[in-house]
């Protein structure tokens, strides 16, 4: 889930970013399925923000999300045939995707409904208020149910699902759907050599078949009720004029009803179709103008303070040998301009930009300007990383400080203040869980692995490089056995450097058992000058991850402003090493007793005499190691079931649920990060490749004695 796929593609009519969890598209609110002319992919659009929708495509693995963006250029007349060829791997954090979207189009597998990797990104969605629709894909399975996956949505993701289409026919036999809102009916013929580019929409009629009629007059009704019990305006005009008959209420009035329902996010727009069977998927195009938002009708309260200036965000950076570094940006406020400077203000430096472009694809359109609601590459900011906002100028940002001081009535104080409050929201990256060593092939390639760290560090937030203090050898934490892999291949591929990785370990993280105190003296001479400090604290358990730094009654107040931030900066140091193995401590609290310093004594040994105290500390306190645990959904066979759950037993599983999905099992289990090394290769061997799974991380728990005892002797080399 850290990692997926990234390409950005551009077109009139279209424009996409393509990630493996979502795919981002701006598509200009026009129905379109021809083939665009010869020479059109110069023609760059007018971008008005009305008529661009920013959407994202999110769904679970195989559910059928590249298909789906495939059909969608294909009807759209930019690809003349199918195949995939535009799809571009990359690497990309799935949460920085969502932070650019105005909508999302979320699409399911009609046999299996909600699944693992789909709740987790739509919980996502949640958190940053991005308006859905749903589609439910592979209505040509022979499993293909949709009542149990419209259940499925309502009772899994806590949604409203309101059904806009009913299908015609099922597996094989699935030939069409039925429009709710308009009562039309759209067939695709079973045999046809156009790709499902040719359809027949007409109304329905007193000679189709009565069972048919009958399901769309009650899916229909159902969906009048559902509308007016959610939007107060539908339901006065449903009372007013049409209380006596459902079926005059106009398509329009229900289709507005709805994308205010949409908007509101009290519901989601739900249809089907197939898309490997080429069905379904011009209507989606049309849901996704009909129903979510435009850029102009998303409102980020942050942007108002910049008025009419530029306001934009980077959210992702690649780069390219040529032209170094390309900042792909979403502007949210102003206009963006070739040959501009822009200021940064997460790092407080103004860069000039040399050129401003529109990606097609694998070609880039240059352009000389761009407005709010548009996503845009540039060329020439070598500073600017992923989740940076960009500004016209500095002048622009104490402008939009002042505006906000003045409309909160209030006075904050210090620059950094300012800052936090005018940056748009970035990205939130988790810890790693995965770390191991990285080595160039000679120790004169180094700076060339550097420089590749670099580069990658600023494409990918959730990748994390240090260097080992002991062994000065170069660390690459990341989220998973994946992502590691994904970075080692970039590397070679793009780098042309082969470099060797040591082991996979595990990132653990340390807490304390039970209360513990220390005192520590520190009395050195350097040179003429003699620093003491005595410091005494107390470090216990707490229920919250986060550490905690308090002072005994006095303390604080007696400490002077940069002797009490030497206090601090000792402690957090001291949090970043636990007791046992050097792994960050959490759940820790400390209470700063007492602090005592001689006169003329140095900050930086301040720090360091409460550094070697809080390690006494939590020595006494004893430590315990806390190891990461993964939720893991397996989809597997039922006659594979015995082994599956063999195989999590020996791995120190503890199962915590086992469902039936049509004729399959799904086992829902607790297993710790360090026993799902190779998971993936002996799943497929066990289920003879027929098991699917998805794992994230779900909590830091206390690992057993026995374990915990045999991990610090092999990692003191006694073991």
């Amino acid at each position: 889930m850290s990692a997926a796929a990234l390409s950005g593609i551009d077109l009139p009519g279209f424009s996409v970013i393509r990630a493996n969890t979502w795919c981002r598209w701006r598509i200009q609110a026009r129905r379109r399925y021809g083939f665009l002319p010869a020479g059109s992919l110069r023609a760059v659009p007018c971008f008005i923000s009305s008529r661009i929708r920013n959407i994202g495509i999110m769904a679970h693995i195989d559910a059928g999300k590249t298909t789906t963006t495939e059909r969608m250029l294909y009807y759209s007349g930019y690809t003349h045939s199918l195949g995939g060829r535009l799809i571009t791997w990359l690497a990309v954090y799935v949460e920085r995707a969502l932070r650019v979207l105005d909508g999302a189009v979320a699409v399911f597998d009609a046999s299996a409904g909600v699944e693992a990797q789909t709740l987790t990104v739509w919980r996502q969605a949640d958190k940053h208020h991005v308006p859905r629709v749903c589609f439910l894909n592979k209505m040509d399975k022979p499993g293909a149910n949709l009542s149990y996956s419209v259940e499925s949505i309502k009772k899994k993701l806590k949604a409203n699902p309101i059904l806009l289409q009913i299908p015609i026919g099922s597996g094989k036999g699935f030939t069409g759907l039925v429009n709710l809102v308009t009562s039309q009916r759209m067939m695709w013929p079973q045999s046809d050599d156009s790709n499902g580019r040719v359809f027949v929409t007409k109304p329905l009629s007193s000679s189709d078949d009565p069972e048919l009629l009958r399901h769309v007059r009650e899916a229909r009704n159902n969906l009048i009720e559902q509308v007016a019990d959610l939007d107060d305006e539908f339901a006065e005009l449903l009372l007013g004029e049409f209380s006596e008959n459902f079926d005059a209420v106009p398509p329009e009035k229900l289709q507005m009803a709805v994308r205010r329902v949409t908007l509101a996010q009290k519901g989601v727009p739900v249809l089907c179709g197939s898309a490997l069977r080429n069905k379904g998927v011009q209507p989606l195009l049309d849901a996704i103008t009909a129903y979510l938002p435009a850029p102009n009708e998303r409102h980020h309260d942050l942007v108002q303070w910049y008025g009419n200036d530029l306001c934009a965000l980077a959210f992702k950076v690649v780069h390219d040998k040529q032209r170094g570094p390309l900042v792909f940006v979403r502007i949210y406020s102003g206009a963006l301009k070739a040959q501009s400077a822009v200021h940064n203000i997460n790092r407080n430096t103004t860069e000039r930009m040399s050129r401003l472009m529109v990606p097609f694809a694998d070609q880039h359109i240059e352009i000389p300007s761009l407005t709010a609601g548009n996503i845009a590459l540039t060329v020439g900011l070598k500073q600017t990383v992923t989740g940076d906002t960009i500004v016209a100028s500095k002048s622009s940002a104490s402008q939009a400080a002042r505006r906000l001081l003045e409309l909160e009535e209030k006075k904050v104080k210090g620059s950094d203040k300012e800052a936090e409050t005018l940056i748009l929201a970035g990205v939130e990256v988790p810890d790693p869980v995965f770390f191991c060593t990285i080595e160039p092939p000679t120790m004169a390639k180094q700076a060339d692995l550097d420089h590749a760290l670099a580069c990658l560090q600023r494409e990918d937030p959730s990748l994390k490089v240090k260097t080992d203090p002991d062994s000065g050898q170069t660390i690459l934490c990341g989220m998973g056995e994946l992502h590691i892999e994904i970075i080692h291949d970039r590397i070679r591929r793009e780098y042309s450097l082969e470099t060797y990785l040591g082991p996979l370990q595990v990132a653990y993280r340390e807490t304390v058992l039970q209360s513990g105190c220390a005192v520590d003296t520190l009395d050195r001479t350097l040179g003429d000058r003699r620093h003491v400090v005595t410091a005494s604290l107390q470090v216990s358990p707490r229920e919250e991850t986060a550490c905690d730094i308090a002072y005994g009654e006095g303390v604080a107040e007696n400490l002077a402003p940069d002797l009490k931030d030497a206090v601090e900066n000792g402690i957090h140091s001291a949090y970043l090493q636990g007791p046992l193995l050097g792994f960050p401590a959490q759940g820790v609290t400390t209470v700063v007793q007492a602090v005592s310093v001689q006169s003329g004594t140095s900050v930086a040994m301040v720090s360091a005499c409460v550094s070697r105290c809080m390690l006494k500390a939590m020595k006494q306190a004893g430590g315990q190691v806390l190891e990461p645990l993964m939720s893991l959904e397996i989809t597997v066979e039922a006659e594979h079931l015995s082994l599956v759950l063999g195989d999590l037993a020996q791995r120190r599983g503890s199962i915590q649920d086992i469902q039936s999905r049509q004729d399959c099992k799904v086992v829902l289990a607790s297993v710790p990060l360090a026993e799902t090394m190779g998971y993936s290769t002996m799943l497929r061997t066990l289920t003879s490749g027929s098991a699917t799974f998805s794992m994230q991380l779900s909590s830091y728990e206390a690992m057993n004695p026995e374990i915990q005892s045999a991990l610090v002797n092999k990692m003191a080399g006694l073991a």
